[in-house]
């Protein structure tokens, strides 16, 4: 559960504790005292997007950590971003917000994105805002819900790839059905293409061989002097000898010492070792003046050759590599297009099965959507019952369409407020009050598959009030004894019904507005439960109602303990 929240430069508030119980928290205060900047700033710490008008006037930067405890370390989310809790379960995640948009999160002191820490968070804590329960008035998102209740997770991965292989198909299909005078465009152009890097006899490795053999014929004269010179020197001319006999009479003088000891016999091989290399150069040497034959004939080739190479390459490739690759693509796109019609059967025949694999996972997808709709009709029912709208219907229609990327189904969320009245769509029937309700219900739900150890609402209580307001905070108190609850609210049968109740206020010091957060006493909840129900000016009257809030409160609570 979320054990601490720290808050530093967050809006109105300069420095802030805040340390959650166990079981029901809730947070009351005036409107506009920061009981959302509480929940902005677990939203920023929980890795949701933020603003860098969150942080507090004058301040350069921003931070907020939430501790965590009883932390499951087979919670997949923790695993796949290499995070862990410590052996006690302790998890600490915290992110620094600057002023130049710049972001600092870490799980456990590591660094981690600001993805990785959404996806932690996100296991571990869930905000329902105070307009998510206009989602439900948008239709496309009727299907994610049911999908989400169902975990449909694996069997949409497997339908998406038979879908995935059907759209390739019917795209290659596409792309060979063109019009005969496009069709005859193109060919003429592929042949043209083809023809003239066929003419050109391209070689890997060519234009290499012939830029270094153009250097060599453009540096003729020069090269002829050099292995000349060296050649002489090497191996010597009529008139005197080169290195290499020299060395080899050397090496034949110290040879008949070696019997005078290794002294001797090391010299002897070093002067062997010396020849054998100086021999091996000089035949080197010889060969190349030898061999060199400078044409300018044979230059102008090659100049030709290269500026060939050069014109082909700001056609087809910057390589000969990638002029022989696009010779080979141009190849097989002309194959396809003269034998379109033969190709277009053979893909007609495999669409056609891909259909078929694709309507047979559809249905299959289908069958389980419609499975999980009733398990999810009854579990809302029951949540409804229990949020005083016993009467209302709640069901998920379901119409077919061509399969999509989702299937073959559009699903909607349908409601009858009223007994004896036909469902409709939810839009056009439910009240603010009934849509808040309703998502609650649905969130509860929801919950109860999940991981998550604590719960955010906030004021979930919009357009609820009475009996319903009543009902909604017994409903808030069972789950509160499953999973932490945080409620920000306004409802005085909300509030009375938490086991810890924060209040947040707003003041002024030094000519600044702060907001601070503390804990109430059993008095100071009674005198908020009044403010809450009357208003600024509080009567003995509303603070002995506020008082049977708390007692009764304390009476419904006892029996979800069994009387403890």
């Amino acid at each position: 559960m979320l054990q601490l929240l720290h808050i530093e430069n967050i809006a109105l508030i300069e420095q802030a504790d805040i340390a959650f119980e166990r079981g029901f928290n809730a947070l009351t205060g005036e409107t506009g005292a920061g009981k959302s900047i509480v929940i902005d700033s677990l939203g920023a710490v929980l890795g949701q997007r933020t603003s860098r008008d969150l942080i507090r006037t004058g301040a350069g930067k921003a931070f907020v950590s939430a501790a965590f405890d009883g932390v499951d370390a087979g919670i997949p989310a923790l695993a796949e971003n290499g995070v862990a809790p410590e052996e006690d379960g302790s998890l600490l995640l915290s992110r620094e917000l600057s002023a130049d948009g710049k972001n600092v999160c870490r799980a456990n002191g590591r660094p981690i994105t600001v993805a990785q820490l959404k996806a932690i968070g996100s296991a571990l804590l869930n905000i329902h805002g105070q307009h998510d329960g206009t989602a439900l008035l948008d239709e496309t998102q009727h299907l994610l819900y049911l999908d989400r209740f169902a975990h449909m997770d694996a069997r949409l991965e497997d339908y998406g790839k038979r879908y995935a292989a059907l759209s390739a198909i019917r795209r290659e299909i596409d792309a060979l059905r063109m019009d005969e005078a496009e069709k005859a465009r193109r060919v003429d152009t592929l042949r043209h293409q083809i023809e003239e890097l066929e003419r050109a006899e391209l070689k890997e490795g060519e234009e290499e061989a012939l830029l270094a053999r153009r250097n060599i014929l453009r540096n003729g004269e020069k090269f002829i002097a050099a292995v000349t010179e060296a050649d002489y020197c090497l191996n010597g001319g009529d008139e005197s000898g080169g290195a290499a006999p020299a060395i080899k009479q050397a090496l034949d003088a110290i040879h008949g010492l070696r019997s005078l000891g290794d002294e001797f016999i090391d010299l002897s091989e070093r002067l062997e070792a010396l020849y054998s290399e100086a021999y091996d150069l000089a035949m080197t040497i010889r060969d190349k003046r030898e061999g060199f034959d400078f044409s300018p004939q044979e230059l102008d080739a090659a100049e030709s050759r290269l500026d060939q190479l050069y014109r082909l390459k700001k056609k087809y490739g910057g390589t000969v590599e990638e002029m022989l690759a696009f010779l080979d693509r141009s190849k097989d796109e002309l194959d396809r297009i003269e034998y379109a019609d033969d190709r277009i059967a053979q893909l007609q025949k495999k669409l056609d099965e891909q259909n078929a694999a694709v309507a047979q996972a559809a249905r299959e997808l289908s069958d389980a959507r419609k499975a999980a709709a009733e398990t999810l009709e009854a579990e809302i029912a029951r949540e409804l019952a229990e949020l005083d709208m016993p009467k209302v219907r709640f069901a998920i229609d379901f119409a077919e369409q061509e399969p999509d990327a989702t299937g073959m189904d559009v699903v909607r969320f349908l409601m009858s407020a009223n007994v004896g009245e036909e469902l409709k769509p939810i839009h056009k029937i439910a009240s603010g009050g009934e849509l808040a309700r309703i998502m609650l219900a649905m969130k509860n739900v929801f919950a109860a598959q999940e991981s998550v150890m604590t719960m955010v609402f906030d004021e979930v209580d919009t357009g609820v009030s009475g009996r319903a307001a009543q009902r909604v905070a017994e409903k808030l108190a069972k789950v509160s004894r499953e999973k932490q609850v945080l409620c920000v609210t306004h409802l005085p049968q909300l509030a009375a019904m938490a086991d810890t109740h924060f209040c947040v206020e707003k003041g002024e010091e030094n000519g600044r507005t702060h907001t601070r957060v503390q804990v109430l006493s059993r008095d100071g909840r009674a005198r908020e439960l009044a403010r809450l129900t009357g208003g600024e000016s509080v009567s003995e009257t509303m603070l002995r109602g506020a008082e049977e809030l708390l007692t009764g409160a304390e009476t419904f609570k006892k029996t979800l303990t069994g009387g403890r």
